[in-house]
């Protein structure tokens, strides 16, 4: 018995992936090429628009480069070894690889939401405190912003990691997902999960709940704001800069929540499939065009990039 456990200690996992059917293979390999290679395009094309252009140098714009290389990041993450484990027979992952990619996942997920709130505090400090917006978001404030987003997201990474690691994997390796996500891995262990499970959510809670609550003190701090305006124009203004990233919110959150907020006990597969694919996929990609549709500052410095043109913060 230890023998085989030991055994299946040392085997890989089997990545199951999206579906099991060959003939779906590779229509779902066009289809999230595509949506990967959009993603990938529409965030690089926000950075380097946002670095070149001077007009773009304002908080906003450099939360929103930052946030833009995050799903870029996040992105590469799972979906390349998606897209390989479509066409591949082979669908295997080794213990270390797969540690590795939920480390980068995790991190550059918490990431995304440390960004996403500090974006609505740099709206709150423009709707609210507009005289003292520059001092309140300088360069310094938001590169401490930046920089407490991404080292809480490692930290937060590497204790989940550290947790499981220690879990032994002696029974089914199949994991049914496209990627390693500690949901699947939870249900797969046969150790004692209880404590690992509660550290987890209770941890992990924290770490995105934290965000999304300050994103709600601050869009609440903005709606008393709005209302006390006394021109319709101004009131339509305002709610206008924050459309966008109300936008990227509910999408992030809407998705997270459903497939991370509850028990591994009633954790279903497909929907968790589903769910995840639109905030790791359809999320990234849709980012770009929705922070893009409406704002002519972005417009001219993506059609300044495209052109060669070196524009100036007068330009625009």
């Amino acid at each position: 018995m230890d023998a085989a456990n030991e055994s299946s200690e040392g085997s890989p996992f089997i990545l199951l992936g999206l579906t099991t059917s060959p003939g779906q293979r590779r229509p779902l390999f066009v289809l999230f090429l595509v949506l990967y290679v959009a993603g990938i395009l529409g965030n690089g094309l926000i950075v380097a628009a946002i670095r070149a252009s001077p007009a773009l140098h304002a908080p906003m714009y450099f939360l929103l480069a930052h946030l833009s290389f995050a799903d870029l990041c996040f992105t590469s993450v799972t979906v390349p070894k998606m897209l390989a484990n479509l066409l591949a027979n082979d669908r295997s992952i080794s213990l270390a690889g797969c540690l590795t990619q939920m480390y980068f996942f995790f991190a550059l997920g918490v990431t995304d939401s440390c960004l996403l709130a500090a974006m609505a505090y740099d709206r709150y400090v423009a709707i609210r405190h507009p005289l003292h917006y520059a001092t309140r978001m300088s360069r310094t404030v938001c590169t401490a912003l930046v920089g407490t987003a991404w080292l809480v997201s490692h930290v937060h990474s590497l204790l989940h990691i550290l947790l499981m690691a220690r879990l032994s994997f002696c029974a089914s390796h199949k994991v049914p997902h496209f990627f390693c996500d500690h949901q699947p891995l939870l249900r797969l262990s046969c150790s004692d999960t209880r404590h690992i499970q509660l550290l987890i959510f209770t941890e992990g809670a924290a770490v995105v709940v934290t965000p999304f609550l300050l994103i709600l003190a601050s869009y609440g701090a903005i709606a008393a704001a709005i209302i006390r305006l006394p021109s319709a124009s101004g009131r339509l203004r305002a709610v206008s800069t924050c459309g966008s990233h109300l936008a990227v919110v509910g999408l992030f959150y809407g998705t997270v929540i459903a497939v991370y907020f509850q028990p591994t006990s009633r954790y279903e597969a497909e929907r968790g499939r589903v769910a995840t694919v639109m905030y790791t996929v359809v999320t990234p990609m849709l980012n770009p065009v929705i922070y893009s549709l409406r704002n002519r500052d972005v417009h001219g410095a993506l059609r300044a990039l495209v052109t060669g043109h070196r524009i100036s913060a007068g330009d625009s």
